[in-house]
């Protein structure tokens, strides 16, 4: 471990003693911006007054900064320890702050040059704008030029030349050259995509071709580190022989420590781990394609490395916080990877935040995700406590506004509050810059079921106009939903069955509460157009699901299943309904038969 900086210590004195001490280090330090608490690297060390509950934390690494020069790392301050920093500012709303730390020290190392480059992904990421979206690719590529710079073709040329081979086969070189290795594989991913969000044929090939490249670079290096790691915990029990040695393919662990290898493996874990996590989740159908490719999909390994990831001092170790966090409250429930069991994996999100609540006190992010636990756990308004909470402190952060804006949408949707649902949907409508024909529909159906018909419709004509992305299946959705409405005046009944399909569709409906539920039921028996009885038979067998009447649902889901004259408004009726009435049948010994050939059916229509 490297001693503290002295700038640091300052904290540490009186404050007479710490302006004559200052005098002596450098010029006098500005005033650090206002904040809740002085953190380093996730350790809360002291308490400052609340002037803005708004402003990042990191208040001591802000005063050590000032008196640094420009790409002139804190002495003796680690890149590693820096880099960690800087995400931490990320996580605890200064992305302001994360990016200038950032670009301030990007040419000092390899690690400072990809946080730059992540926190301008990030940027793209979260506005979708070409010309950011550019920059980022530019930056990225930038980071692994400077990564590739030193293991080029002059460089071989001139350790051979200089014979010194013991020092290329040394630990501590071979620890910068996985670091730089790593930082390669991630920049592929990011770049890959950033390809991937062109929607173009040949962009998918291109991104398809460098994720390839990025994933042999993280098993290698995962494999290598792994190997490094036995090595070290072998010479710590014994003393190797000189024939051991022989065997160690000429590596050796002299000069590196337990602490950098542990932070190298956590470096490679995130990105091992979220490819085998993502791969997993592939369809079948896809899977043994992409296996063939040479691409793993070990959901355990995925997760298991994460952990690690998330536990390491490597600058990534909040990110894999996050990507478990994610996988536990939205992949788990969104593609019902549990059956209907929506509870699961909240335990494990639950003891996350609870772990990270004192690094991260006043994170949008984690108080995100906070909500998406309370959802999922039906405190619905708990959830709307904290996702407005979120939006609150994501003041520099619009995108983050916008997920903050959809989750107390889809909230409010699920109390039936339309009125608030609609203000959601309607400012990302105007705002994001993803799907806002999407958006438009729920604006839409949101105003409508409000009673405001008139104002509906006039949205209703947007949602053409607004449709860009031709091959995306929301879009289509929203799209020919819009149309009908378009060519039709909507009704209030009519609009709060648009609702309460969404929250089908979006499968919400179990996170909605008793009561909801039957005012959803009576809802739904209020709409007498003959051209929508499959929908609603096929909602309300749905609902009763939900509510445990399970011979109601039956009853409705095969009303459903027979309906043909709303067929060609709705095509996927039918095939919902045999799904939903097959797996009820199937909990029944005496239908099983029954239930699987509607599965059967299901699958064909």
């Amino acid at each position: 471990m490297r001693a503290a900086s002295p700038s640091s210590l300052l904290l540490l004195l009186p404050s007479s003693q710490r302006q004559q001490r200052a005098a002596q280090l450098g010029p006098p330090l500005p005033a650090p911006p206002p904040c809740t608490s002085y953190t380093l690297a996730g350790r809360n060390t002291g308490v400052l007054p609340d002037s803005s509950r708004h402003r990042p934390v990191l208040c001591t690494m802000a005063e050590q900064l000032h008196t640094s020069g420009p790409g002139e790392l804190p002495d003796p301050m680690d890149d590693a320890e820096l880099a960690l920093v800087g995400i931490n500012m990320l996580l605890n709303n200064g992305f302001r702050e994360s990016d200038q730390l950032f670009r301030k020290y990007r040419n000092h190392s390899p690690l400072m040059s990809f946080g730059a480059s992540f926190v301008s992904f990030l940027n793209a990421m979260m506005t979708f704008e070409e010309e950011k979206m550019q920059i980022a690719c530019d930056d990225l590529k930038m980071t692994e030029k400077l990564c590739e710079s030193d293991e080029g073709v002059i460089e071989t040329i001139k350790n051979k030349i200089k014979k010194n081979v013991d020092v290329r086969k040394s630990a501590q070189s071979m620890v910068d050259r996985l670091q730089r290795q790593i930082i390669i594989a991630d920049c592929q991913v990011y770049l890959a995509v950033l390809s991937f969000v062109k929607q173009e044929l040949s962009a998918y090939i291109k991104g398809g071709w460098i994720l390839r490249k990025a994933w042999k670079i993280y098993n290698k290096c995962y494999v290598d580190i792994n190997s490094l790691q036995e090595m070290y915990q072998k010479k710590l029990s014994q003393e190797s022989s000189p024939s051991d040695a022989a065997n160690d393919n000429h590596i050796s662990v002299e000069g590196v420590t337990d602490e950098a290898l542990n932070r190298l493996k956590g470096a490679v874990s995130f990105g091992y781990g979220l490819f085998h996590l993502c791969i997993s989740m592939v369809p079948p159908n896809l899977l043994k394609i992409i296996n063939l490719l040479g691409f793993p999909g070990d959901r355990l390994q995925g997760l298991s490395s994460l952990m690690y990831a998330s536990e390491s001092k490597d600058m990534k170790a909040p990110l894999a916080t996050l990507a478990l966090l994610w996988y536990h409250t939205v992949v788990r429930p969104f593609f019902a990877l549990d059956g209907s069991d929506n509870q699961a994996g909240l335990k494990e999100a639950k003891e996350i935040l609870l772990k990270k609540e004192s690094a991260y006190p006043n994170s949008s992010l984690f108080m995100f995700f906070k909500g998406r636990v309370q959802r999922l756990e039906c405190q619905i308004n708990s959830a709307l406590t904290s996702f407005h909470t979120a939006l609150e402190l994501a003041t520099e952060q619009r995108e983050i506004q916008h997920v903050c804006l959809y989750e107390i949408g889809w909230c409010s949707m699920i109390e039936l509050n339309f009125k608030d649902a609609f203000r959601s949907f309607e400012r990302l409508k105007n705002e994001s810059r993803w799907s806002q024909c999407y958006y438009a529909y729920l604006t839409a159906v949101c105003q409508g079921a409000t009673g405001d018909v008139e104002g509906a419709q006039e949205v209703f004509r947007d949602v053409q106009k607004l449709f860009k992305r031709k091959n995306n299946q929301i879009e289509q959705f929203s799209v020919k939903k819009g149309e009908r409405f378009r060519k039709q005046n909507p009704t209030k009944h009519l609009c709060v069955l648009a609702a309460i399909e969404v929250l089908y569709l979006w499968k919400a409906l179990p996170n909605c509460s008793f009561t909801n539920l039957q005012h959803m039921s009576q809802a739904c028996h209020e709409v007498v157009d003959p051209s929508v009885v499959g929908l609603r038979n096929l909602l309300l067998g749905a609902i009763h699901k939900c509510l445990g009447n399970v011979e109601d649902a039956v009853q409705f889901f095969q009303r459903a299943v027979k309906d043909e004259q709303g067929r060609q408004q709705n095509l996927y009726i039918q095939p919902y309904a045999c799904y939903e009435l097959g797996c009820l049948l199937l909990d029944n010994p005496e239908t099983i038969g029954k239930g699987r050939a509607l599965l059967f059916q299901a699958k064909v229509l």
